[in-house]
Parts: C-alpha cells; sequence; structure tokens
C-alpha cells in the first residue's frame, strides 16, 4: 500500500539531496495556466455573467445572485447543530488567543534628538478569503482565514466558497453557519479560479480586494500564481503533506492514523513516515492495512498512500532522521520519539510542528489553536503559515526636525553623489542655503 525509500547508508558517498529524495506528488501549476487564464480573462471581460457560466459548467448549479443572502446565513446557523457549534466555538476561542498574542504593535526608535522614525503596523484594507467546498466542505478554513484578519483589525473582509448543487447552490451550510457564528456576512457562491479573478478585479457585488488568501484546488492556485500583482496573495498552497518522525517508542497504531488522516484529504495527499526502526516500519504497515479499509473515504487514502508522494522512508537513525524532515520542509511535522521536544527545538523547516505522542496534525487542523493554512511542497523553509501578520503591512514613519537633518545632511549628499544622483543631495541641500 504504501512503498520505502532506503536511505541509509546514503551519507557514507558524499553529500545527500535528501530534498529530493523524497518526492512529492506532481502538482503541474504550469500545465494548468491556459485554462486558468481564460476563466480568469473572462471574469474580468464580462464579470458576473461569466461567472454564472462557469458555476454552471464546473458545479451544475445555476446562478441568478453570486452573494449568499444574509438570511441564508443566520438560517444556517439556526441550523446548526449544537456539538459542531460548540466545537467551532471552542476552535475560534484558543484560536483567537493565539493571534492576539502575536498582534505586533508600532515600534518607535528615537535616533537623536529630533530624529524619530515609527514602525507601524497597518492592517489591509480588504481582504477575500477563499474556502474550498469540493472533496469536504473544510469550515475549518472558514475559522483560519477570518480570525486572524479580524484580530489584525482587517475592516473589509468577505469571503467566497464553492456553490453546491444539494443546497439550492449555496455553499456547505455548515461554512455559512461558521460565518454567521463569526459575523462575517459578505460571503459569495463562487468556486475555484473564478473565485479568485472576482476578488482581484472586483466583480458585480464584490468590490475589489487588496489580499486573497486560503488554500484551494490547481486551478485556485494557478489563479494566484497569474494574478500575483494585481492582488496580493498568502502563498500557493499544493496538496497537503505530512512528515513523522518517529523512532521504537511511538506507538504503530497512532502512526499508521496520522498518516490515515492526511490521505483522506486528497488523492494527491502526501503521507511520510521517516524512521531508524525497521521493526516500527514493520508494525505501521500492518496497522494502514487494518486502518484504511475500515475508514469511510478508503479508495481516496489507498491512491494517496500509494502514490509517489508518500513513503516509509528508513534512515541510519535519528539524526539522519532529522536532517531528512528538515530538507523535506513538510507542511505538517510531527515528532514521535524519545525526548520529543529536543528534537522540535532543532527543526527549522515546517510549516508547523506537532510534538510528541498527543499532539496529532488533526488537533492542529481545529482545536490546538494554530493556524491549518500551511506551506506545503517544500515552501517552509522561506515561507510561514497565515497568521495575524499576513494580514497587516508596516510603513516606516519618518520625523525628523531642521536640526536632525542638518546634523545627517553632508552624509546624505555625500552617498548622492556617489550614486550620481545629484539631485537626490540638492534636496537636501536646499533646505540649508
Amino acid at each position: 500500500m504504501i512503498r520505502r525509500i532506503d536511505l541509509r547508508g546514503a551519507a557514507t558517498t558524499g553529500p545527500v539531496d535528501y530534498r529530493a529524495a523524497v518526492p512529492r506528488a506532481d502538482f503541474d501549476v504550469e500545465a494548468a495556466i491556459p485554462a486558468v487564464h481564460a476563466i480568469c480573462e473572462a471574469v474580468r471581460t464580462r464579470g458576473v455573467e461569466a461567472i454564472q457560466d462557469f458555476s454552471r459548467q464546473f458545479d451544475g448549479v445555476e446562478l441568478d445572485d453570486i452573494r449568499v443572502p444574509v438570511a441564508a446565513l443566520s438560517d444556517a446557523l439556526e441550523r446548526l447543530d449544537p456539538a459542531i457549534r460548540a466545537g467551532l466555538e471552542e476552535s475560534i476561542r484558543r484560536l483567537r488567543l493565539t493571534c492576539e498574542a502575536e498582534l505586533e504593535h508600532d515600534v518607535t526608535t528615537d535616533l537623536g534628538p529630533g530624529a524619530r522614525v515609527t514602525h507601524r503596523k497597518v492592517p489591509v484594507g480588504r481582504v477575500g478569503l477563499y474556502v474550498p467546498g469540493g472533496l469536504a466542505p473544510l469550515v475549518s478554513s472558514v475559522l483560519m482565514n477570518v480570525v486572524p484578519a479580524q484580530v489584525a483589525g482587517v475592516p473589509s473582509i468577505a469571503l467566497s466558497s464553492t456553490p453546491q448543487k444539494d443546497f439550492g447552490g449555496l455553499p456547505h451550510p455548515t461554512i455559512l453557519a461558521a460565518c454567521a457564528l463569526l459575523g462575517v456576512d459578505e460571503v459569495y457562491a463562487v468556486g475555484g479560479a473564478q473565485a479568485i479573478a472576482m476578488f482581484a478585479y472586483g466583480t458585480g457585488p464584490c468590490a475589489r480586494v487588496d489580499l486573497v488568501t486560503g488554500p484551494g484546488s490547481i486551478y485556485t492556485v494557478t489563479a494566484k500564481r497569474l494574478l500575483k500583482g494585481q492582488v496580493g496573495i498568502d502563498s500557493e498552497a499544493g496538496p497537503t503533506e505530512i512528515a513523522i518522525l518517529a523512532d521504537d517508542s511511538a506507538d504503530a497504531a497512532y502512526v499508521a492514523a496520522d498518516l490515515v488522516s492526511q490521505a483522506e484529504h486528497d488523492p494527491l495527499a502526501a503521507s511520510v513516515l521517516v524512521t531508524p526502526s525497521t521493526r516500527l516500519a514493520d508494525e505501521v504497515e500492518a496497522e494502514l492495512d487494518k486502518q484504511v479499509f475500515a475508514t469511510k473515504h478508503t479508495e481516496r487514502i489507498r491512491t494517496a498512500l500509494g502514490g509517489t508522494q508518500s513513503a516509509i522512508v528508513l534512515v541510519d537513525d535519528l539524526e539522519q532522521g532529522l536532517a531528512v524532515v528538515d530538507a523535506y520542509g513538510a507542511e505538517h511535522l510531527e515528532i514521535q520519539t524519545a525526548d520529543a521536544a529536543s528534537y522540535a527545538a532543532r527543526v527549522r523547516n515546517a510549516g508547523a510542528i506537532f510534538v510528541g505522542p498527543h499532539a496529532p496534525v488533526s488537533l492542529g487542523d481545529y482545536c490546538a489553536g494554530s493556524n491549518h493554512v500551511l506551506p506545503t511542497g517544500g515552501c517552509a523553509c522561506h515561507s510561514s503559515g497565515l497568521s495575524v501578520r499576513a494580514f497587516t503591512k508596516s510603513v516606516h514613519v519618518v520625523d525628523y526636525s531642521r536640526e536632525a537633518l542638518a546634523e545627517v545632511a553632508n552624509h546624505v549628499v555625500t552617498l548622492a553623489e556617489a550614486e550620481d544622483l545629484p539631485g537626490h543631495g540638492a534636496a537636501v541641500r536646499v533646505r540649508f542655503p
């Protein structure tokens, strides 16, 4: 069901590119560009009419109005299962606490009498949040996008999710209920690339946004790439992935269950176990044989686990294993080893790190208080997950008196002349005739 990659002894012959040693799913954004470009151009030139055509073509629904009525939001919340509401409220509470703790404030530096620079944090003016609604109604993504935007102080928030044929062309009712719970009333029944184009260009009732965030399919990701510059984006997120660094102390049933939990997302999802223990590898394979056939989405999970992007990777020891997972840069990294915290502290590249046997990725998906919109495809080596910082920008405010400018005027003129930009120097000299 899942292949093995044996890296034992690999380092004895010289440096090893561990990032290349563990392949990822074939997620070819370039191949999707022609189709997505046509969608974006249609939305730009034909507006709501194009969106309605794509909803009919891709989602099988007829939309008279792409905006979800406010009454539908409140009705969805009223009908929401009390247990689901309680879970959402607890997730919101925990996420809001961590977001408030990371909220940055203005920093002022006095560089001398009358010379002051303030590093001001400013929330983005308007954001478009995308919530996938294809294989699963990802209601948790509503929280993960909305809460940090609200804590950052974004004054205008719009959200879009795929229209569902089973629900009269509206997004899934649990998604609508979560929007109502969070006080978001500008919601659109638009999916995929056309939703990103709607946000970027400003289409029909949806005014143009400054930033688009949220995960999605390859078409959503491709639209983000094409429209980057027209609108800000958070990332180009690919298929979800989990890596687990584990030793003999790990419980094989736990490890297998966590691999299955990510494979459940998508046939392209990656599930990777890195271990120096052949015994654990054998036990995990046996557990997978049991657990996969006992779960609901068996075929989807089998496809993901059997893909080139999933594997059990055998290493000489945990030191080599740490090098492998750090090079891989997983979206989600679990450390299930003896002294797991010490290994977790040495990881540089991961979207989120889950420490020990009682911190499964699914905890982070819902109630840990962390955000689950994370970098994929190895991008954790340079990018971070979604947070309050994604919804703010920095502005330097420079406030100098005449005396403070005079103190550095000669330096400014000298440096301007060194760059052959005499007008820059003249802009200072004119202030001191």
